[in-house]
């Protein structure tokens, strides 16, 4: 019985579900990589931290074999963590590289673009409500 109930913002959802805008991203053209057109290396990376940075190779440099790219990753002192990164990267730039404007990252850009005009629409038509509020109750006072 109470799960027929709703509340007033539930029918206001399913009055005006197109009002929302796409949210999610299409991740079904993300490129897979493989780990024959990989090579891995590890070198000593430099920068603060001591003797655990300047002793250990734990500077990430991974290139994909079919396109040349180059990424070097040496974000953290954990050379695991720097091979998660390095293999993140990689696989944006692929993305960006044969997706373009379909890429994830150019998708979410789109998203946050369409969010800030609908902000910037509605503060606009706030300031002229409460513009047209003044002139009418206090009068023209320019």
């Amino acid at each position: 019985m109470f799960n027929l109930m709703r509340t007033s913002a539930q029918l206001r959802a399913i009055q005006r579900p197109f009002l929302r805008f796409k949210t999610t991203i299409d991740t079904s053209k993300v490129p897979t990589l493989r780990d024959e057109d990989l090579e891995e290396t590890f070198v000593r990376g430099s920068g603060p931290g001591g003797q655990s940075v300047a002793k250990t190779n734990n500077k990430v440099v991974l290139t994909h074999k079919p396109t040349g790219l180059v990424i070097q990753c040496h974000s953290s002192r954990s050379l695991f963590k720097n091979r998660e990164e390095a293999r993140r990267l990689l696989i944006a730039k692929l993305d960006e590289l044969e997706n373009g404007d379909q890429s994830m990252e150019a998708q979410q850009r789109r998203i946050e673009q369409k969010k800030h005009s609908e902000a910037t629409r509605r503060q606009v038509k706030r300031q002229e409500m409460k513009k047209a509020w003044k002139e009418r109750e206090f009068g023209q006072q320019d």
